[in-house]
């Protein structure tokens, strides 16, 4: 017996839609005169949300394996975004900042990272994102 789920290309829809909103972000970036790629703001955007984190815990939060990680932050720390600081007690490991630079771009970059949110949201309303964060997350929680 076939599940209903087994002719329905689910995942090509989650993935083109993804897709569709990357390039949105990158082109207002872009038009915004940001040297930024979309993978070099996700990163910004957890470092700010949690300054000092590890590379590798940058790595496990974003879905990223850590040679990406590294070369990103790698760019990151070129422009002058971001600055690894020695971590306590493990001179092995690296801990993640925004430089002043990185604090001001990330506050002049996250206005448009809001608008393309708000774009793609349109006029659904709550109990559609909490309809949408539900189905998510049981999809999620499938492959764990």
């Amino acid at each position: 017996m076939t599940h209903r789920s087994d002719h329905r290309a689910y995942f090509f829809k989650i993935d083109t839609t993804i897709k569709k909103i990357r390039n949105a972000l990158q082109k207002q970036l872009i038009d915004a005169g940001f040297d930024l790629t979309v993978d070099q703001w996700v990163l910004i955007d957890h470092i700010y949300r949690e300054q000092g984190i590890s590379q590798n815990g940058l790595a496990e939060l974003t879905f990223k394996d850590p040679p990406t990680v590294t070369r990103i932050i790698d760019l990151l720390e070129k422009k002058g975004l971001v600055e690894r600081g020695l971590a306590v007690g493990d001179r092995r490991k690296f801990n993640l900042f925004l430089t002043e630079k990185g604090q001001i771009t990330y506050n002049e970059a996250f206005p448009i990272v809001a608008e393309i949110r708000r774009k793609g949201w349109g006029d659904l309303d709550e109990a559609d994102y909490q309809h949408f964060v539900r189905i998510m997350d049981s999809i999620y929680s499938n492959f764990t």
